[in-house]
């Protein structure tokens, strides 16, 4: 009687494919949760889901592990208490039903820009404007920023990809008040020192 389970497997970086290939010849099953994401220029490509982990479907009792631990790329099999440690019953399905969801709602964001931010747009008719992030990225991977035009805010959609952040300069907003003291109480007199 074959008792499989997944289990979590930790990769080196970008080794999840070759893990899973070399895993796969050795007749096992893997799942590597992919999602596709967008890129400059509106290019399309597929990635991990989770960055170096994957899910293999292993027999421990059969097989064992040390014929998984020696694959090539892989770094060690997710383990608690120095033993592998099983998926939850159903855990796999969870993770490519959100996918689908995922999916069907076009896709994940491209942009780490959070709503309130100070955004540049890049390109297009208000390129070099600054703008604050409004609203979450639609399927189209589009944003809501508002813009001061002529003194007015107004509010727009932009592509994700057409905006940078704006690092903040804390140097410009207010100039810094100088120091009163030395520390114990020791004033320090900026105009004996030439300094006012």
């Amino acid at each position: 009687m074959r008792l499989e389970q997944w289990y979590t497997l930790y990769t080196k970086p970008n080794a999840e494919h070759r893990v899973a290939a070399a895993l796969q010849e050795h007749g096992l099953q893997t799942y590597l949760p992919e999602i596709e994401s967008f890129k400059p220029h509106n290019k399309r490509a597929r990635r991990p889901f989770f960055p170096c982990y994957l899910f293999a479907k292993i027999d421990v009792e059969t097989i064992g592990l040390l014929q998984v631990e020696w694959t090539p790329g892989l770094r060690y099999v997710v383990a608690f208490d120095n033993r592998p440690a099983p998926l939850a019953d159903g855990m796999i399905e969870l993770i490519q039903r959100k996918l689908g969801g995922i999916e069907a709602a076009g896709g994940q964001s491209a942009h780490n820009f959070k709503p309130g931010e100070t955004v540049r747009i890049t390109a297009g008719p208000f390129q070099d404007m600054l703008a604050i992030l409004e609203g979450p990225a639609t399927p189209r991977m589009r944003v809501r920023v508002l813009l001061n035009v002529l003194g007015q805010a107004s509010r727009m959609q932009v592509e994700a990809t057409d905006l940078e952040k704006v690092p903040s300069d804390d140097g410009d907003s207010a100039p810094k008040r100088p120091r009163r003291t030395r520390g114990r109480g020791r004033t320090i007199n900026y105009e004996a020192a030439g300094l006012a």
